[in-house]
């Protein structure tokens, strides 16, 4: 009897234990609904994107978190750079800071980095190639980092940039002269209409941009030199002369003569007081484009908009900067990065992709979500504010029609897009400043006055990169 009970005993213990085998770690990696794990995920948005992300982390918690054991916890660090702080003191473990998040929004340059002291998860470890199918090809290629192009950031939402009109005062601007907005496809053609325009307005602005670095970035490649090239692990510098002579034509040189102007934070400030009635600025912040214009000294008067695709240089192909920080997992438990990982998969599915799209104004990043009848069906359900709608159709359209360039992530690649944002504006600016005050803007348009900006900025790159010239 007692051997009897004793094999029960043996063949039940094993039984349990091959059913416990059989639900356990390896079919769940360990996640289990009775003992949720929780997943913490730092990221940069504030405002309606913060509340648009939250929301879809609500959503994933009483569903599909629910369902399989996960809880995803997120926090806003306000800003780009507070969020490196944050993470550069946590990787550190400097006294006080928290503990690594398990998710966190960065850009590519960061994450090369701080893989090197706090090493990412591969995010191919977790995903199917069919599931990597599903995504647009060049967004996954985005997250692609180090000299081995390792796949360790995921995509969940991307922008670009747009041409966007206060479209009540060009349509009188446009009757009175004749300008059309095909003349706006080029930066040649924009300068040339800015001239118009402030013949036209009596001395007034037509244009300005936000994220100059962009421009000279994306109008070099454009233009046959791409600034900052990184080949076989070597970085190397391509500020070729010829092409910045090109781009201070275009930007410089109208700014100084008074057709293009910078005075708010963003351009958007700028359109809403009036200064200016054409600006580019990411897709992103298009909806910030104001609804009214309030003029100093004069009253108030509602506007239209209308969006537009980037311009480009006369006889090249259609470049753009395709941006938008991705979302690295840092190596904890199994558990933990694979709950991570099924987080961010159904982030961007296609239907909550688009909802995150739509109520934050980037680009979806799904394959089914960039689809055009997608887009209107989802749309048409769902209504928003023409603005959105109408960024989100020419964003997708640049997306599917132009060369969507990403700047490789270098050596003091954050300081260098610092330098190419501020030289040429700042001197513009202040010269323009200047021939306000009744210098003669012929002073400031002299071959050595360019001369001197070039070779002062190539200074400043070549010691921040320690690249090489071309």
């Amino acid at each position: 009897m007692k051997k009897r009970l004793s094999s029960l005993l043996y063949i039940f213990c094993t039984v349990s234990a091959l059913l416990l085998t059989g639900c356990g770690s390896k079919d769940h990696h360990g996640l289990s609904p009775q003992n949720p794990t929780s997943i913490k995920v730092w990221h940069y948005y504030n405002g309606a994107l913060a509340t648009a992300f939250d929301d879809l982390v609500s959503e994933f918690n009483n569903t599909v978190g629910r369902e399989n054991g996960v809880v995803v916890y997120s926090e806003s660090m306000s800003s780009v750079g507070d969020l490196e702080k944050a993470l550069w003191d946590s990787a550190n473990e400097k006294v006080g800071a928290p503990d690594m998040p398990n998710i966190f929004q960065s850009y590519q340059d960061t994450a090369t980095a701080l893989d090197k002291v706090v090493p990412l998860v591969e995010l191919d470890n977790y995903i199917t190639e069919d599931e990597k199918n599903s995504y647009v090809k060049l967004f996954l290629d985005s997250g692609c980092i180090g000299t081995d192009k390792k796949w360790k950031l995921f995509p969940i939402a991307k922008s670009t940039e747009v041409l966007v009109l206060n479209k009540t005062d060009w349509d009188r601007f446009a009757a009175d002269t004749g300008v059309s907005t095909q003349d706006l496809s080029t930066w040649e053609g924009l300068t040339d209409t800015a001239a118009r325009y402030y013949e036209w307005s009596g001395g007034k602005a037509f244009f300005g941009r936000d994220a100059f670095a962009n421009y000279l970035i994306i109008a070099s490649s454009q233009l046959g030199h791409e600034i900052f090239q990184v080949s076989d692990g070597r970085e190397s510098l391509d500020f070729d002369k010829e092409t910045m002579r090109v781009i201070w034509e275009h930007f410089y040189v109208p700014y100084v003569k008074g057709y293009f102007r910078h005075v708010g934070q963003y351009r958007s400030d700028d359109a809403k007081l009036g200064e200016i009635i054409a600006l580019v600025c990411s897709s992103s912040s298009a909806v910030y484009f104001p609804t009214e214009v309030t003029p100093a000294g004069a009253p108030s008067y509602a506007i239209e908009h209308m969006v537009l695709p980037l311009p480009n240089f006369d006889r090249t192909a259609p470049y753009a900067v395709q941006q938008g920080a991705g979302m690295a997992v840092t190596k904890s438990t199994e558990a933990e990065e694979y709950a991570s990982v099924l987080f961010l998969k159904w982030f961007t599915e296609w239907q909550q992709n688009l909802k995150f799209s739509v109520n934050s104004g980037y680009m979806p990043v799904s394959v089914e979500a960039v689809k055009t009848e997608n887009v209107d069906s989802y749309l048409a359900e769902n209504p928003t504010r023409a603005i959105v709608s109408d960024t989100l159709h020419v964003a997708l359209d640049e997306n599917s029609r132009y060369i969507m360039y990403t700047p490789p992530a270098i050596t003091g690649g954050t300081r260098a897009r610092s330098i190419l944002d501020t030289t040429m504006p700042a001197l513009a600016i202040q010269d323009r400043a200047a021939v306000e005050a009744g210098a003669p803007v012929e002073d400031f348009l002299t071959e050595a006055h360019f001369e001197e900006w070039y070779e002062d900025t190539l200074a400043q790159l070549q010691e921040c990169c320690k690249g090489s010239v071309k």
